[in-house]
């Protein structure tokens, strides 16, 4: 076993040793053998040692044991040393290199250099390229000045010429590839603030327009600066939602048409890099049910998102758009009994040309991408899958079914009706309604009966003049008004016993004064004729005069 000497019983110890007669250093040379046995008294210090044969191993341990939580103590004396020499190191560091900012942007974005929230008004600022000994692109003072500097004259700065100021903060617009690098701020006390210019790259980007079913592939990457952990990068489809991480596989429908945006995330600072992608499909969300009735317009709905112009359709290979109509009850797609209706060549021109007259007429406004069909009014004959489809050049063909139905309202025995009928009034679409469908039923106001939720088939066993004027049949999901049909009825009062009398006795007089005066009327033309005979009875009667003889 190795003994340990003073000096280094003193530094484990951390008692520092003097000289006593070489008394101190003798107890400790005896400590560590199991020779002596003996007491030694020095002054007023007494040290008592002593080993047996018994205690030969005891002996050999127990000076360690002894030295070991001294030992201990010193170790975490140094390691409490080291940690604040680190400290103070990194501190200085800090001061002499200043704090560093990832920046990650998308090439031909802008981005801001904001500058630390420390009063920076006040001071001095220098804007370099790589460190401060490189080129100097910008400075602020406090009282105002500002300038861009070695952007026009060296080759390296041409590629910083879009500078401006926002604040106290330095924008650099339309990102170049030249321009991911790192950027320098210097303040006048010398403190150092860097930035680092990464890019975010999305590869995979289709450059000719999607069609549903077609598969999109891309990947979003961001470039990785030393000793730095790459930030989280997910996906935001054009509704917004999260979808996926850097890679994006998916089939593509008409909702997919629109903005995409790559996130990448590092701690609580968020960098997004945008694409756009086109998918030629019928705009979404177009409802698949239509609502008429002859008392309300008629629009078979049927557009392209406007982000779509009609060149990019051609491009996407689209043909043609044709309307067809297959009347109820509706048939396969592939039955012959459809009616083509309007067919849009993609010519120069862009017009409808008419196949069947239906009297449905385009809606304005095609160069926006609107399909639809309107009339005025609904009819009865309506009814049926109206089928809007583009063709293209593969074969495939993109439809949009469109399902009118048509709202009836009858009355039984008819409209004509005498205050006191029965009368049955039949609201109904000709099938049961579909759920989250009502009916509300609007009376004339003098009506006795109120409005409201009422079954599809109304009876009223007597009716009144009040009940006569405009009823009217809403179809209703929830608060909203689908289509509604109306009919007017005319009722006339009932006639009572005195009424039935008054009329007859009128009607009695008037025949009796007619005859009378008939009867008047013929005598005095018989007497007239009468006084015309008496008068004249000559053959050849002569009008009166002198005559010659």
């Amino acid at each position: 076993m190795q003994l340990l000497t003073p000096v280094q019983y003193g530094m484990y110890t951390n008692t520092p040793l003097t000289p006593r007669d070489g008394v101190l250093e003798k107890h400790l040379l005896c400590l560590q053998t199991t020779k002596c046995q003996r007491s030694t008294q020095h002054s007023t210090e007494t040290i008592t040692y002593q080993s047996s044969a018994r205690e030969k191993d005891a002996q050999h341990s127990a000076p360690l044991l002894a030295l070991l939580p001294s030992f201990l103590h010193r170790c975490l004396v140094e390691m409490k040393n080291i940690i604040q020499s680190i400290l103070l190191l990194t501190a200085v560091l800090e001061t002499v290199t200043g704090k560093e900012e990832l920046v990650y942007a998308q090439l031909g974005d802008t981005v801001t250099l904001k500058t630390p929230e420390r009063g920076a008004e006040k001071e001095y600022m220098y804007w370099y390229l790589d460190d401060i000994n490189s080129l100097q692109i910008a400075w602020r003072n406090p009282l105002g000045g500002s300038g861009f500097i070695g952007t026009t004259s060296n080759p390296i700065g041409q590629h910083w010429s879009a500078l401006s100021w926002s604040g106290n903060s330095l924008v650099i617009k339309n990102l170049k590839p030249e321009n991911f690098m790192t950027v320098v701020l210097r303040f006048g006390n010398g403190e150092i603030f860097t930035y680092r210019l990464l890019e975010l790259i999305i590869s995979g980007n289709p450059t000719s327009p999607l069609l549903p079913g077609d598969d999109l592939n891309m990947i979003c990457s961001a470039d990785t600066f030393q000793n730095y952990k790459n930030p989280e990068i997910y996906w935001k489809n054009p509704q917004g939602e999260i979808t996926n991480q850097g890679r994006l596989q998916v089939k593509v429908t008409g909702r997919h048409d629109g903005r995409w945006t790559c996130v990448a995330t590092r701690g609580e600072k968020e960098s997004e890099a945008k694409v756009f992608v086109t998918v030629v499909d019928f705009s979404p969300n177009l409802p698949i049910y239509q609502y008429t009735s002859e008392s309300s317009s008629l629009t078979i709905p049927c557009s392209i998102p406007q982000s779509i112009s009609w060149d990019k359709i051609k491009a996407g290979g689209i043909q043609e758009v044709n309307w067809h109509f297959y009347p109820k009850p509706a048939p396969n797609l592939i039955s012959n009994n459809s009616q083509r209706l309007f067919h849009l060549p993609l010519d120069d021109k862009l017009t409808w040309k008419k196949e069947q007259n239906r009297d449905l007429t385009p809606v304005p406004d095609l160069k926006k991408g609107f399909l639809s069909l309107t009339r005025r009014f609904g009819r009865d004959e309506d009814r049926g899958d109206y089928v809007c489809s583009m063709k293209v050049q593969n074969g495939v063909t993109l439809n949009r079914t469109v399902q009118v139905k048509v709202l009836q309202l009858t009355s039984a025995p008819g409209t004509e009706l005498i205050s006191g009928q029965q009368v049955n009034l039949t609201c109904s679409l000709g099938e049961p309604l579909p759920p989250g469908l009502s009916l509300t039923w609007v009376p004339p106001e003098e009506s006795s009966l109120t409005s409201g939720d009422h079954p599809a088939h109304l009876i009223i066993p007597e009716v009144g003049v009040g009940d006569g004027g405009e009823w009217r049949c809403e179809l209703r999901q929830s608060d909203k008004r689908l289509t509604f049909a109306a009919i007017t009825l005319n009722i006339e009062p009932k006639l009572s016993v005195w009424m039935l009398v008054i009329i007859c006795s009128v009607t009695v007089i008037v025949v009796l004064l007619l005859i009378l005066v008939f009867i008047i009327y013929r005598r005095r033309q018989r007497k007239t004729t009468h006084l015309r005979h008496r008068l004249c009875k000559c053959k050849n009667p002569k009008p009166r005069g002198f005559y010659r003889t």
